[in-house]
């Protein structure tokens, strides 16, 4: 039998998670075989995740007629579950957990995205996630933001396992580095334990062509661009978001490859990882694995919707292209300059946009379970 190409992503070094969960994955057969044959890894959950599971299924219709009548509202019945789903493919990827020593089989669960500015909500909530899942591989996802870094760092320093997420800009990556270092050397000093205290940077990916190429694409347009603005406009199109990812990934090297991380090391702090997230492409006219191919890298993770995983399984050509023109990913930043784009307010903008798109998630989720729970209703009338 041919080893599929997502199991030798691993043997490069690269786990492959599913940016996916949906309750009869792991209640059946399907998440088991996924870990054994293509070497799946871990799994992330969002409120979008969420949204297209509860919503989009009559899987969940049993449990919200239950929890309607035991009183919970539709907030509650939506924590429920998800973290019934959480923990349901945690105990699945348990045994992968414990055979890589705390390295992969987690399952993420994302605090509400109400509370992306609110550092202390986001602490309360991230405390209420990880006990009331129970489980030592499952992470908590908080978005970096500027309230969100200090969230993260205060959750590290108390041991709950953390996924950042909504990470779209090299200079938040820094941060969020140093909330990591800062909150290990916290425990490190108190003497807490440290080796099994697990997080990953999710650095989102196509998202930023998407908000690049469109400002590209009016420059290019524009009667009053030169014809030197407009090529370059051209020549940058679909190279900004790789070229971040790249250079976010020497950083990551470079940080844990120094001394500050090298002390903490001795003491067992484990690596944080970079995570790719939002690696399929959006674009019809690039190719569907222009991403993944192009980002995969030695200890790190490409979370992958299943069309994505499948297609990989299927065409994939594991080789490891992070360090391929890291020179020109510089220059990419160079030539952004030149046009005026400000790499800084475009993550800005897709961190507040990112939040946005999931509090609408989040909105039209509630409002199905509350349209499920009055057909309940009329129905038990």
């Amino acid at each position: 039998m041919i080893e599929s190409p997502l199991k030798r992503l691993s043997a490069l070094g690269q786990s492959v998670w599913f940016d996916y969960i949906r309750r009869d994955l792991w209640q059946g057969t399907d998440l088991e075989r996924l870990i054994e044959q293509d070497g799946l890894a871990g799994m992330t959950s969002n409120p979008t995740i969420f949204e297209k599971a509860i919503a989009g299924t009559d899987l969940y219709d049993d449990d919200i007629r239950r929890l309607t009548a035991s009183g919970l509202t539709p907030t509650d019945i939506v924590e429920a579950l998800a973290i019934a789903d959480v923990c349901g493919a945690a105990d699945a990827f348990r045994p992968l957990y414990e055979a890589t020593d705390g390295n992969d089989g987690y399952v993420s669960i994302e605090v509400g995205p109400q509370l992306a500015h609110d550092c202390a909500g986001s602490v309360a909530e991230a405390r209420r996630l990880w006990n009331a899942c129970n489980r030592p591989n499952v992470m908590v996802k908080i978005p970096a933001t500027d309230e969100g870094i200090d969230a993260i760092r205060r959750c590290l320093s108390e041991g709950i396992n953390i996924n950042i997420t909504l990470l779209f800009s090299v200079d938040r990556y820094r941060q969020v580095i140093r909330a990591y270092l800062e909150a290990m050397e916290e425990r490190v000093a108190k003497g807490q334990p440290v080796d099994q205290v697990r997080s990953v940077a999710s650095f989102f990916v196509s998202r930023v062509d998407t908000n690049v190429n469109a400002k590209l694409d009016v420059i290019a347009a524009s009667a009053t661009s030169t014809n030197h603005e407009k090529a370059l406009a051209a020549h940058l199109r679909g190279r900004v978001a790789i070229a971040n990812a790249r250079i976010a990934y020497t950083k990551f090297e470079k940080t844990f490859n120094g001394t500050r991380y090298e002390a903490l090391r001795r003491q067992g702090v484990r690596i944080q990882r970079p995570l790719w997230a939002s690696t399929s492409a959006k674009d019809p006219s690039y190719p569907e694995l222009y991403y993944v191919e192009a980002l995969i890298a030695p200890n790190s993770i490409d979370t992958m919707p299943p069309e994505t995983f499948r297609t990989y399984r299927d065409h994939g050509h594991p080789m490891i292209r992070i360090h391929d023109g890291i020179s020109e990913a510089h220059a990419v930043f160079q030539q952004l300059g030149e046009l005026r784009i400000d790499e800084h307010q475009v993550g800005l903008d897709l961190e507040e946009d990112g939040a946005r798109k999931f509090r609408e998630s989040v909105e039209k989720l509630l409002s199905a379970v509350h349209a499920k729970e009055r057909v309940i209703n009329a129905a038990a009338r």
